[in-house]
């Protein structure tokens, strides 16, 4: 079953370029949506994320000008917390001052958006891609900012859509598409034309096991706001948010969506489902949690202590089942 938000005569490429134009914008709020997934249990992150504009969906028709905008002012720092005040300014007076520094910055970030619309594109059909097959997408005058341009690119696919983009053939500069964490689904429905959701499902988990292995509803809204998702109210990119955390991912068995015992009012909870069980650790997650913070996983000590609990019981169960094979086979 499709989603609701599902054009029929919309094609991928049509989709991706609607993406393109604000996905600077989707980093900056995904980056911030993580901040805030963890501010409960480490309130003092290092760093500090730029603001994002207060229109958090811009519309698809914005000029090409305003659209190139919004990626410059949001997406110029690499990792969260490596923002700074100077940097916000150049965004902020970006079309006040339209100097040589504001226009590099500016196609930078264009071609950015370009390679993110290929490489989701090359996630869609399955397919490899190349060095070489990026350097094609990227404008010429620009080709010597490729590695700067590649790195964004990885960075939004990671940050907003949970996709990981992997050297798969050092030799010759060959790279595949994953989804992160050892998950096995993209949020996306049989015959969905669209993009993947997994970083929305990513997001949620991660708010989960930092918030003590469970979330309220409530929580959850609270953090996924930050990147403009509400319930009840469609996504230009992403659809109903709604059904996709409370019906999708929960028939999927990556969430568990249940009543909070004994409240009054009623209120409702997100727990990990089996499936995240089966598939990630806790390890990976806070992995992911603390190096999208530019930080390491000891910076949240009881998260920290409890991943590795789950590791230490992991190997001890792996043993296990390699000593029941060994004495099975001994038997026979």
């Amino acid at each position: 079953m499709a989603f609701p938000q599902k054009n029929p005569q919309c094609s991928p490429d049509q989709l991706l370029q609607t993406h393109g134009e604000t996905q600077g914008l989707e980093v900056a709020q995904g980056s911030k949506a993580l901040e805030a997934a963890c501010l409960s249990s480490h309130p003092e992150m290092p760093g500090n994320l730029k603001e994002a504009p207060d229109d958090a969906i811009p519309g698809t028709s914005q000029s090409a000008q305003s659209s190139s905008s919004i990626v410059t002012t949001v997406s110029s720092s690499r990792k969260y917390g490596e923002g700074s005040s100077s940097k916000e300014e150049e965004g902020s007076t970006l079309e006040a001052d339209p100097g040589p520094k504001n226009v590099l910055i500016n196609a930078i970030n264009e071609n950015v958006a370009s390679l993110v619309n290929f490489l989701l594109l090359k996630y869609q059909m399955k397919e490899r891609t190349s060095m070489e097959d990026m350097l094609q997408i990227i404008s010429k005058e620009y080709a010597d900012h490729f590695i700067e341009i590649f790195q964004k690119a990885r960075e939004s696919m990671e940050i907003i859509f949970g996709l990981d983009v992997k050297e798969v053939d050092p030799t010759n500069h060959h790279y595949a598409i994953f989804i992160k964490l050892g998950l096995t689904y993209n949020g996306m429905q049989h015959g969905e034309v669209g993009v993947p959701k997994t970083g929305i499902l990513i997001l949620i988990l991660g708010t989960i096991f930092m918030k003590g292995n469970r979330a309220t509803e409530q929580e959850i809204w609270d953090v996924l706001s930050v990147m403009g998702l509400y319930s009840g109210k469609k996504h230009y990119i992403f659809g109903d948010p709604r059904e996709l955390i409370t019906k999708y991912f929960v028939e999927e068995q990556y969430l568990k969506y249940q009543k909070v015992a004994n409240s009054d009012p009623e209120q409702f909870e997100f727990l990990w489902g089996p499936r995240t069980h089966a598939e990630t650790t806790k390890m990976q997650v806070l992995n992911f949690m603390a190096n999208i913070h530019g930080t390491i996983p000891p910076s949240f000590p009881s998260q920290y202590e409890e991943a590795l609990r789950g590791e230490e019981e992991r190997a001890r169960e792996k043993i296990w089942a390699m000593d029941l094979d060994f004495y099975g086979a001994s038997h026979f």
